[in-house]
């Protein structure tokens, strides 16, 4: 199936996109082949008028009257936004933040799951949530191979640490350091600032009339 080129779809539509990916993924593990928009507007709480107009970016993928096929949609997804159910994660900075994250048991049904984590401290070794935590000092030795996205926690040394993520291949990073850094221009960087949101939802808020 042929879709058009990715970079004629709106930023909003691709921020929707990972949302459908999760959506569908759930869905068929449940056992649903097919669906209508309407149905799928349901599960996600997006209009159906707007599924069907982002779903129309990526070519003609329904047919009237008899909807989508889930594995169709979810093939397509998975070439457009190059993620896989089987794509590894790592994590760096087994803290409080880092334990948390691996305890989060949501991975299922969106883009694979965390193979392991590391940590500077000896006593953060281990397991959580039998995800295995290794010391730093194994960092280059123990990734899984082909691994391309780090989630980093970590507070102290933080460039040194992305800077070594990088050299190691990593292209894609999510960030809870709170700490500016620098990386080249193929690697992208997703920063969560839960300060910033909050402030930003206050300030959303206030002017709420």
């Amino acid at each position: 199936m042929s879709t058009n080129n990715i970079t004629n779809v709106p930023k909003a539509t691709m921020q929707r996109y990972p949302i459908y990916l999760k959506a569908l993924r759930k869905l068929y593990n449940m056992g649903v082949e097919r669906i209508l928009s309407r149905e799928l507007a349901l599960f996600v709480d997006i209009e159906s008028t707007t599924i069907r107009r982002d779903f129309s970016f990526i070519g003609s993928l329904g047919k009237q009257g008899y909807g989508y096929d889930v594995k169709t949609l979810i093939d397509t997804f998975d070439d457009l936004l190059g993620v896989s159910f089987e794509e590894e994660l790592i994590l760096v900075g087994a803290g409080n933040l880092g334990r948390a994250i691996l305890n989060y048991n949501r991975w299922n049904h969106v883009v694979g799951e965390i193979a392991c984590a590391f940590d500077i401290d000896p006593n953060k070794l281990g397991e959580v949530s039998d995800i295995p935590i290794y010391h730093m000092s194994e960092l280059e030795e123990r990734v899984p191979k082909g691994c391309r996205i780090a989630i980093v926690t970590v507070s102290k040394n933080v460039q040194e640490t992305i800077d070594r993520l990088v050299d190691m291949g990593i292209v894609g990073i999510v960030d809870f350091s709170s700490e500016h850094i620098q990386v080249p221009k193929d690697v992208v960087v997703k920063t969560v600032d839960v300060v910033s949101t909050v402030q930003e939802l206050i300030f959303q808020t206030n002017n709420i009339r």
